[in-house]
């Protein structure tokens, strides 16, 4: 999986890793038990501080995403258990803003939901666009 910063984006250098990280989980790109590059090796490869890629990869170790360990260094989690209603209520906080913006357009509630199943096979399928 190929990952690639934007420097001059508003969106934090770790949120854009911890996104694509997420990406590459959801589609299928990187699989359960896949070992990420060490936290020095990926720093260096994207030109970034290690604190950036310590930070990313300990909020999706504490997602349960991944598991961080000093010898193996970070792994893909196998995610076989139903998300907890903690990660619920997180997931739907993030969501009401999309969602608030998406009425404030003018989306119906049809399109809407038409817009986050496309959404979701896209991401299932592989296919970023």
């Amino acid at each position: 999986m190929l990952i690639s910063i934007d420097v001059n984006s508003e969106t934090p250098i770790y949120e854009q890793l911890k996104e694509q990280i997420i990406m590459g989980i959801a589609s299928g790109a990187l699989k359960p038990g896949e070992q990420l590059p060490s936290i020095r090796q990926l720093a260096e490869d994207l030109g970034v501080n290690l604190h950036t890629i310590n930070k990313a990869y300990n909020q999706l170790k504490a997602d349960g995403l991944l598991t961080v360990d000093r010898r193996k260094g970070a792994v893909v989690n196998f995610l076989a258990q139903k998300p907890t209603a903690q990660q619920k209520d997180e997931l739907r906080r993030k969501l009401r803003p999309v969602l608030a913006r998406a009425i404030c357009f003018g989306l119906s509630e049809q399109e809407i939901e038409d817009l986050c199943v496309r959404t979701y096979n896209q991401i299932i399928g592989g296919n970023d666009e």
